[in-house]
């Protein structure tokens, strides 16, 4: 009996955790590697970025690992400190170790402090990608960040959805384990002897 209460109050922590606002979050404190959807341009100063591909995985989001390759993808960047949105900021994504362009945005200010760029065809193959960013003052020197990111992976599983199958394979257990008498004296058996 007493198993079955502590085997009830693991599920609802489970529960707990699966609803919590922290878990499904990117993280995103400034100056803290808790987002692996950043990068720093400056220290303390961060770029937040999302990669997209509408056609072939309408609901997911991508950082650093794209699945699809020749599919729009879309790569949206957020700058979490409002002065970038005064400079001018050039983007380009590169096939590397060879260094081919394969997209190209010309230094422009965007006072949103959002830029989508859309890649109509995506990156051409599967591979490792690099992406530029090159923030152009009015004065002083110019700036550079990059980001590497890796295509043609493959359908992923989100983080998303494999805690929603490891929920449900812990209800689905749970439930066998109140409605099977055999599968309950297995489990208890098996606490028991954890105990000794």
């Amino acid at each position: 009996m007493k198993t079955a209460i502590i085997f009830r109050k693991v599920c609802w922590v489970l529960l707990g955790l699966f609803f919590s606002a922290s878990l499904w979050a990117h993280g995103g404190a400034a100056g803290t590697d808790t987002d692996q959807c950043k990068f720093e341009l400056e220290p303390t100063h961060w770029i937040h970025y999302t990669a997209y591909q509408p056609a072939a995985y309408s609901a997911e989001e991508f950082c650093g690992s794209l699945p699809g390759t020749n599919t729009k993808t879309q790569l949206v960047f957020d700058y979490q400190d409002t002065r970038y949105r005064n400079m001018s900021i050039e983007f380009e994504v590169t096939k590397e170790p060879e260094g081919t362009r394969v997209f190209f945005l010309p230094a422009a200010k965007h006072k949103g402090g959002t830029v989508n760029l859309e890649l109509p065809n995506g990156v051409p193959e599967a591979g490792k990608y690099l992406i530029h960013i090159t923030l152009v003052p009015d004065q002083g020197e110019r700036l550079d960040a990059h980001m590497s990111f890796k295509a043609g992976t493959g359908p992923a599983i989100g983080k998303n959805n494999i805690l929603l199958y490891v929920f449900f394979a812990f209800a689905g257990l749970y439930v066998l384990y109140l409605s099977h008498a055999g599968f309950k004296k297995t489990i208890d058996n098996a606490i028991a002897s954890i105990k000794k």
